[in-house]
C-alpha cells in the first residue's frame, strides 16, 4: 500500500456531482416501468381510535382501481427498526394520525386517489395522550397495551452524591427547558417503485439502510430476505428521517399482490404528516457550582416524547442522557431520562439524534452559571471542559485524541473573543440592550460546545463490509468496489472513491462503485451515527489490503471482501448508568452572533464559527459543505421551525405554514474551522463529520441573543412572538422589581 498520501486531505469534485447537476441521475419519483400502476394510502386522519369495520366494496369497484390491501392482505403485520411495535396497515387501532390503513392500486394516480376516497373506515375515536410527561404519570391510557406506563426506555446515571454537592454549593442554577419537534423536509418527499424480477420483489426507494430495509420488507410478507431486493436511486435529502420505513413495505405488498410495478409518491403533506420528527424534550436541571465556577453537581431529568412508536426513541434517548451533563467534568450527576410512548406523530432520528437535546440544556445551564458567578462564558468553560483521560458521566475515560480546550480557544479567538492582561476572556462588545436600551436593534455573541458519537453506540454490533475486485493483466486497469453504503447527499461515495485509490494506489478515474443495492453489495451498515466515512473506510482498508495481495500472487481477477469489526460498546449498566457508550466521538466548538429587532422580535444570526474536530480531512470541501449545511438546518431549528401539534393534530402540516430558511435567513457569515487531531480508531485517523456541526448552534443562538437582550429563553424556536413575549415579560419583571427595591428602601428608611 503506497506510503505517500495523494488523495487524503485532498478536495476533488464529488464523484456523483455530474450525473445530478445535468439530470442524469434518476431519483424515485423519476422511475417508470410498462404496465406501472399507481398506489395512495389512506391514512387514519385521527391520533388516536379504534377500527370496528373498514368497507372497501366501493372503492375494488371503482374505474381504474386493480385492487385494494388491507391490514388483513399483510402476512406479517408488525415492523419497525428497533422493536416490531408498528402495523404495516393498521386493523384495530390507530395511535397518530399519520398511520397507514389501507392502499389503493389504480391504472392512473388519479383513480386511485378516487378509490381512496370510497373506503368507509369505522372508527371509536379514544383519548388522545399528547403529553409525555401526562402519559408516564399512574392511571394514563395506554397507547400500547404491553406498556401499562407508556414508558418505552428509562435511563438512569449516577456518580458520586448530588444531592450533598447541591446542599454545598454556592451557586445553583435551576431550569427547564422545551425543546421542540422538527421536520426533516426534504426535498424530495418520500416515493418508490417495486416490481416482481422472477422470484425476487424489488423495491427502488430512497432510504438509509437497504440491506435493513431487506430485512423488515421480507420480515412483513413472511418471506426470505434474498427473496427481496433494494436498491437505492438518487436520495434527494435524508437527515436521518429515512432510516425508518415510509412507503416500501406496503411498495412490496402491492407488487407482490397485484404482480405488475407499482409506484407512489407522497405529497408534501403526506410526507409531513406521515413520518418521523426530531424528538421533543423536557429537560429539567439543577447545577451547582461553587462560587469560582468549578461546577460539583449536575442533576438532570429528561422526558422525550416518542410519540405512536418505538422507531429509534431508545437511541435517540441515550445520547440525550449522556450528554444532559455537556462536555464538562462533573463528578456528582444524577440523569433520570425516559422516552414516553404518546399519540403524536414518532419521534425519530434526525441530524444530531438526541445530542442537540441534552447539549441546549446543559449550555444554558453552563451560561447561567457563569452569569451567576461573574465569569466569561469561555472562563467558565475552560475551568470545567474534559480533559483527556477524566471521566465521563458514565465513568468512560475521554479519548486522548478529544481536544476540547483547543477547539474552544480556536472558536473564541475566531468569534472575537480576547484575553485581557490577566489571561481573563473577553466576549465581544455589541450594542445591546444594556449598552444601549433605546436602539431598536440589540446585538450579541454566544458560544457552545458539544460532542456526537460516531458509529453505532450502547452495545450495537458495528460492522462494515466491502468487496474490491481487481481486473487488469500488467496493471490494475479497473477496480470495482461494492460498498452499500448510502448516499444521502452527503458525499459519502466520493470519500469511498477516494480512499479506495488512495489505499489501491491508482487514479480515481479507475474506480467504479457500485452501491446501496442489496442484490449486488454487501452489507455496509446505516448511513447514521456520521458511520459511514469511518466504518466504511476500514473496510476499504481491510478489502484493498487483501486484494493487492491476491493481485501480487497474480489472481486475474483479484476480488477480496473485508468485514470490520468496531471495538465494542457496551449499554448502560441499569442501575449506574456506567458502560462504554461509544466508538469515537466528534467534539465542536461553536460561536455565534447574532441580531435582535426590538419591534418585531425577529433574529437574525449574522454570524457562524464552527471549529469541528474530524481527526483527518479525506475531503475538506465536503467537511465545509457539512458545516454550512448542518448551521442552516440548526439556525432553522433555533428560530424559526415552529411545528405545531393540537391534541394530537398536526396544525403546520405544508411548507407555507411550517417555515424552513432560505437563503435570506441562513447567515451572512459560516467560518469553518476544520481542527485535525487523527483518531486511531479511523482510517488515516478520520472520524464522521456529518451531525456534529449541528449540535452545538442552537444554546449559541439563545446566549447570543441573551447577551443583547438581558433575556434568557429556555424553549425553542425562538419566533419573533416568542421574543417579543420575552422582552415584555422580562421588561415587566424588571419594573416590578425596582418597584419592589423601591418600596423596601422606602422602608428601611
Amino acid at each position: 500500500m503506497p506510503n505517500a498520501s495523494r488523495l487524503i486531505g485532498v478536495s476533488v469534485p464529488r464523484v456523483d456531482a455530474p450525473a445530478k447537476v445535468t439530470g442524469r441521475a434518476l431519483y424515485p419519483g423519476d422511475l417508470s416501468r410498462p404496465g406501472m400502476l399507481h398506489m395512495k394510502i389512506l391514512f387514519a386522519g385521527r391520533p388516536h381510535a379504534r377500527i370496528s369495520g373498514i368497507d372497501i366494496s366501493r372503492a375494488k369497484v371503482a374505474p381504474g382501481v386493480v385492487a385494494v390491501l388491507t391490514g388483513a392482505d399483510v402476512p406479517v403485520n408488525s415492523y419497525g427498526l428497533a422493536f416490531s411495535d408498528q402495523p404495516v396497515l393498521c386493523d384495530r387501532v390507530v395511535r397518530f394520525e399519520g398511520d397507514q390503513v389501507a392502499v389503493v392500486v389504480a391504472e392512473t394516480e388519479a383513480s386511485a386517489a378516487r378509490g381512496r376516497s370510497l373506503i368507509e373506515v369505522s372508527y371509536a375515536n379514544l383519548p388522545a395522550v399528547t403529553d409525555p410527561r401526562q402519559a408516564m404519570s399512574p392511571g394514563a391510557l395506554r397507547i400500547h397495551e404491553d406498556r401499562p406506563d407508556n414508558i418505552l426506555d428509562h435511563i438512569r446515571i449516577r456518580r458520586g452524591d448530588p444531592v450533598a454537592a447541591l446542599a454545598e454549593a454556592d451557586v445553583v442554577a435551576e431550569s427547564t427547558y422545551y425543546l421542540p419537534m422538527q421536520e426533516h423536509a426534504y426535498l424530495q418527499p418520500e416515493a418508490g417503485l417495486a416490481y416482481v424480477d422472477g422470484e425476487v420483489i424489488v423495491v427502488e426507494s430512497a432510504g438509509q439502510w437497504a440491506h435493513h430495509d431487506q430485512r423488515q420488507i421480507a420480515a412483513s410478507l413472511g418471506l426470505p430476505p434474498d427473496r427481496v431486493r433494494v436498491v437505492y436511486r438518487a436520495i434527494g435529502g435524508a437527515f436521518g428521517g429515512r432510516e425508518d420505513i415510509s412507503v416500501q413495505l406496503v411498495l412490496a405488498l402491492a407488487a407482490w399482490k397485484t404482480g405488475r410495478p407499482v409506484k407512489i409518491v407522497w405529497s408534501r403533506e403526506e410526507s409531513i404528516r406521515g413520518h418521523c420528527k426530531r424528538h421533543q424534550m423536557v429537560i429539567t436541571c439543577r447545577w451547582g457550582a461553587t462560587r469560582e465556577g468549578k461546577v460539583i453537581a449536575a442533576d438532570a431529568d429528561v422526558v422525550s416524547d416518542a410519540g405512536a412508536y418505538a422507531y429509534t426513541s431508545t437511541m435517540v434517548l441515550g445520547h440525550s442522557a449522556l450528554t444532559a451533563t455537556g462536555v464538562y467534568d462533573i463528578p456528582n450527576v444524577r440523569v433520570d431520562a425516559y422516552a414516553v410512548y404518546t399519540n403524536n406523530v414518532p419521534g425519530g432520528a434526525f441530524r444530531g439524534f438526541g445530542s442537540p437535546q441534552g447539549i441546549f440544556a446543559a449550555e444554558l445551564q453552563m451560561d447561567k452559571i457563569a452569569e451567576a458567578t461573574g465569569l466569561d462564558p469561555v472562563s467558565i468553560r475552560e475551568r470545567n471542559l474534559l480533559r483527556p483521560g477524566a471521566l465521563l458521566s458514565v465513568g468512560t475515560p475521554l479519548p486522548d485524541s478529544i481536544h476540547l480546550h483547543d477547539l474552544l480557544t480556536k472558536c473564541a479567538e475566531t468569534a472575537g473573543w480576547t484575553r485581557d492582561p490577566r489571561g481573563a476572556w473577553r466576549r465581544p462588545v455589541h450594542q445591546s440592550a444594556i449598552e444601549n436600551p433605546k436602539s431598536a436593534n440589540w446585538s450579541g455573541s454566544g458560544i457552545a460546545l458539544g460532542f456526537k458519537n460516531i458509529g453505532f453506540s450502547f452495545g450495537y454490533p458495528e460492522v462494515s463490509t466491502t468487496t474490491i475486485e481487481l481486473h487488469g493483466n500488467v496493471e490494475i486497469e479497473e477496480a470495482v468496489v461494492r460498498f452499500a453504503g448510502a448516499e444521502c447527499g452527503q458525499g459519502v461515495q466520493t470519500v469511498i472513491v477516494q480512499m479506495v485509490a488512495e489505499a489501491l494506489g491508482v487514479p480515481m478515474s479507475r474506480i467504479r462503485l457500485i452501491g446501496a443495492d442489496t442484490g449486488e453489495a454487501p452489507e455496509a451498515g446505516s448511513a447514521s451515527a456520521s458511520r459511514l466515512t469511518l466504518m466504511g473506510g476500514n473496510a476499504v482498508i481491510g478489502a484493498a489490503r487483501e486484494a493487492l495481495a491476491r493481485w501480487h500472487d497474480e489472481e486475474r481477477p483479484a476480488i477480496a471482501t473485508y468485514v470490520y469489526h468496531a471495538p465494542e460498546t457496551t449499554t448502560f449498566d441499569p442501575h449506574s448508568g456506567h458502560g462504554k457508550p461509544h466508538v469515537v466521538f466528534s467534539p465542536v466548538a461553536q460561536a455565534v452572533v447574532a441580531d435582535v429587532e426590538v419591534d418585531t422580535g425577529r433574529v437574525a444570526v449574522r454570524q457562524v464559527v464552527t471549529a469541528v474536530d474530524v481527526g483527518q480531512a479525506i475531503n475538506p470541501a465536503q467537511v465545509e459543505g457539512q458545516v454550512h449545511g448542518a448551521v442552516s438546518q440548526a439556525v432553522g431549528y433555533a428560530t424559526m421551525e415552529n411545528f405545531v401539534v393540537q391534541d394530537g393534530y398536526i396544525l403546520t402540516p405544508t411548507l407555507a405554514t411550517y417555515l424552513i430558511p432560505t437563503v435570506l435567513d441562513v447567515p451572512d457569515v459560516v467560518d469553518s474551522i476544520i481542527v485535525e487531531h487523527p483518531d486511531p480508531v479511523g482510517p488515516w485517523g478520520a472520524r464522521g463529520v456529518g451531525e456534529t456541526p449541528f449540535i452545538a448552534v442552537a444554546p449559541a443562538v439563545v446566549s447570543a441573543v441573551h447577551d443583547a437582550t438581558g433575556v434568557w429563553f429556555d424553549r425553542l424556536p425562538l419566533t419573533p412572538q416568542a421574543v417579543l413575549a420575552g422582552l415584555r415579560n422580562h421588561r415587566v419583571g424588571s419594573l416590578e422589581k425596582r418597584a419592589g427595591e423601591s418600596r423596601d428602601k422606602g422602608a428601611n428608611t
